[in-house]
């Protein structure tokens, strides 16, 4: 049999792959930097089943249960690429959690601590871009649909991960957005953009939030882009209660992942069996 290995012609190939399925290019990003990952630790071995199996059992070592599925996810993709499906290997069975980690999701305190703390260091447009993820659900690779056009109407078009919602700008928002476009002479097109004109990347934004966490108070764990949309899915279900409306605003094709965004913690968790009184 001949021995396989992977060129750079092929992981060229397997990106164009990716930007066909229309693959954000965080994901994209991912995918890559994943199986290059596991292209460092194969080196000169072969690339076999029982290779796949040792990369596994190295991730678990190595990373916490859902970094390592997520790896396995990026590695197993491009073994279907490149027709080696026979390579794929079984992610880790993970058991569903019925609360989360407390020191990892932000609070709305915190969230308004974040706030204060980006109006106090006169980083206006941070602080727009944090209360527009929380005010609409968006992922942060979305913001570039939020324009000022979209802005005038009260409502974005937001097409990603080959699907298309419309995602409501509430009246307060659209106002905030509306004076910071006529103060910075924004006319038209994308709001969140750099001097330069150009679109507010997702690192760009990622280190702004992190020079923050000092100031404001709020341990640096879980200052990130995406968990201002979980606090958005928890925000709007403890009102709600409606997981499937949740899931379409959020723009998810399955509830199960709308779960994971809205599991209390692990302090509301143990209040609400408190609550239950069935102890003699």
């Amino acid at each position: 049999m001949k021995q396989r290995k992977i060129t750079n012609r092929m992981l060229a190939g397997f990106e164009e792959y990716l930007r066909a399925d229309e693959k954000s290019d965080y994901t994209l990003e991912k995918y890559l930097r994943d199986v290059k990952h596991f292209i460092a630790f194969a080196s000169e071995k072969p690339i076999d089943k029982t290779l796949a199996l040792e990369y596994k059992a190295s991730l678990e070592k190595e990373y916490a249960i859902a970094s390592a599925n997520s790896m396995i996810a990026s590695v197993n993709a491009f073994f279907r690429y490149a027709g080696w499906e026979e390579l794929c290997v079984k992610q880790f069975k993970v058991q569903r959690k019925t609360f989360c980690d407390e020191d990892t999701e932000l609070t709305e305190e915190e969230y308004f601590r974040l706030c204060q703390a980006a109006k106090e260091t006169d980083n206006e447009r941070l602080c727009l871009i944090f209360q527009t993820v929380c005010g609409t659900g968006i992922r942060i690779g979305e913001l570039d649909f939020i324009t000022v056009e979209a802005v005038e109407q009260g409502e974005a078009t937001v097409t990603s991960k080959k699907k298309t919602r419309t995602v409501f700008i509430v009246k307060r928002l659209r106002k905030k957005l509306l004076r910071y476009c006529k103060k910075h002479g924004i006319t038209s097109g994308q709001i969140f953009i750099t001097k330069s004109g150009k679109p507010m990347s997702r690192t760009n934004i990622w280190r702004e939030m992190k020079k923050l966490c000092e100031k404001a108070g709020v341990n640096p764990k879980k200052v990130f882009p995406h968990n201002l949309r979980h606090l958005f899915a928890r925000v709007f279900y403890s009102i709600e209660k409606d997981i499937a409306k949740l899931a379409d605003i959020l723009g998810h094709s399955s509830i199960n992942t709308t779960r994971i965004y809205i599991i209390s913690t692990g302090v509301e968790h143990r209040k609400r069996m408190e609550s239950m009184h069935l102890i003699l």
